[in-house]
């Protein structure tokens, strides 16, 4: 499925495209409504926007994209407002589905699947291929399977809490990365979570352990000082 997704944030956004075209789905990301609304024509057979944008807001980019676009085009908002008024705002202005961030991949996926048999559209990267028959996504030894929630090291599943999931979707998301504690805990638990970044070591100490996570599966999350963590690939695996 071609989508177009409109996220200012540009680590969200890349963490969006990730997890979409982890599902089967060709994706293309706009940080701003102008770049959009300029870009985006009626090959896209859906549109995942933000509501809060920098240049203009969810409700002028639905309007445009109903006006341009027609009705037959499924649209997605997902954003960090919560409040009743936005979401009444948002359902009214056209959109079909209102998420709140921050959003498990696999419900993202599961509502894009809904989507498309209402529209009667198809998902994944080819006609006829269903979300939940996409191939999971290979990092070495580890197989992540966004939509049936399931991280496999040598080929078994290993057990995991949603978030346990949900963090370790994300590091392998951001190979090489510096992630602070606060961005870790902001990313998963959300602004207006209420824990602490202990939270986070907890959950990292946890992955290390389950998946293995140090180095001799062919990644480690290494420990910042002061700061957080970097996942990265052991020099010997990138050579294999």
């Amino acid at each position: 499925m071609q989508i177009a997704v409109l996220e200012d944030d540009p680590d969200q956004r890349d963490v969006i495209l990730a997890w979409l075209e982890g599902g089967g789905h060709v994706a293309q990301g706009f940080g701003d409504g102008a770049g959009f609304m300029a870009q985006v024509g009626r090959g896209c057979e859906l549109l995942l926007i933000d509501w809060m944008l920098p240049d203009t807001d969810g409700g002028h980019i639905i309007h445009w994209a109903r006006e341009q676009l027609g009705w037959e085009l499924p649209i997605i908002v997902l954003t960090a407002r919560e409040d009743e008024q936005t979401t009444v705002s948002a359902l009214r202005s056209g959109a079909d589905d209102y998420l709140v961030k921050p959003v498990r991949p696999a419900v993202l996926l599961a509502r894009i699947e809904a989507l498309a048999r209402r529209y009667g559209t198809t998902t994944g990267a080819t006609a006829g291929t269903t979300v939940a028959g996409t191939a999971a996504k290979r990092h070495g030894a580890y197989e992540i399977d966004l939509q049936a929630v399931r991280i496999a090291l040598d080929g078994q599943a290993v057990e995991l809490t949603q978030k346990e999931f949900d963090l370790a979707v994300y590091l392998f998301d951001s190979p090489g990365k510096l992630l602070s504690r606060d961005h870790l805990l902001n990313r998963i638990w959300g602004l207006n979570a209420d824990v602490d970044t202990r939270t986070v070591d907890t959950h990292v100490s946890r992955l290390r352990k389950k998946l293995k996570l140090d180095g001799s599966k062919g990644w480690r999350v290494a420990p910042v000082y002061g700061y957080g963590y970097r996942f990265e690939q052991e020099a010997a695996a990138v050579r294999h």
